[in-house]
């Protein structure tokens, strides 16, 4: 059976059998200030995953990565990460971001499904220029929420209300969610998600990031393992 889907122009494009693999036909959340773009597939080193574009009120490309079957009310192994360029794709020693990243998806892929949500909103909300312009003030000696602050940013300024109209384009409603911010899964449970599980994700510690992390540990309530301290 061919089934077809729509790009954010509605031509209709047959996937054929790719449905299995998780492609979902264009769905109306633009109520919700988002709007659904395309649907891809997306072979990585962990898998082949669907990549879903989400495209939020402002016109920010957010993306959706889902591996498997995940609309059968079960509860998904989801990750929502933030855009970090310096430590997703430039492999900073500054943040944990990116061995967080990899990590998702290994773990999606050992289990051969869940999803994770990318955020395009770097540097907790303040972009990347301004990120740069906290790591000057971090040199000088202040901490990540310090140096937010001097630049008259909050703290963590991110928004996470765009998750529910992706999560919901994805049919999931039950997460176990991987992160050590208590306050994601706060954050998922005001928007009406169910989190079943926090599973806590490595820090990766390393001369570079150590009082980094303490920080987020101290004053942002983030909970770290055993092994990372």
């Amino acid at each position: 059976m061919r089934q077809f889907f729509a790009t954010e122009n509605q031509e209709a494009i047959s996937f054929g059998s790719t449905a299995r693999a998780g492609l979902r036909p264009h769905s109306d959340i633009a109520l919700t200030g988002a709007h659904f773009v395309a649907s891809s597939l997306l072979p990585t080193r962990w898998g082949k995953f669907v990549a879903h574009g989400i495209a939020d009120k402002l016109g920010k490309e957010h993306l959706v990565l889902t591996l498997g079957e995940i609309s059968d009310g079960e509860p998904v192994l989801t990750r929502i990460h933030s855009e970090c360029l310096t430590g997703d794709a430039l492999f900073s020693l500054r943040c944990d971001c990116g061995i967080q990243l990899r990590t998702a998806l290994q773990n999606i892929g050992d289990l051969g499904r869940g999803a994770l949500l990318y955020l395009r909103q770097e540097g907790r909300g303040i972009g990347l220029h301004n990120k740069l312009r906290a790591y000057g003030l971090q040199d000088l000696g202040l901490d990540t929420v310090d140096a937010n602050l001097q630049l008259g940013f909050a703290a963590d300024a991110r928004d996470y209300s765009i998750c529910k109209p992706m999560l919901e384009h994805i049919g999931v409603s039950r997460l176990r969610l991987m992160t050590n911010n208590p306050a994601k899964v706060t954050a998922m449970n005001d928007l009406g998600f169910e989190v079943v599980e926090r599973v806590v994700m490595p820090a990766s510690r390393n001369p570079h990031n150590e009082a980094y992390l303490d920080t987020k540990e101290r004053r942002m309530g983030h909970v770290f393992g055993e092994d990372e301290g």
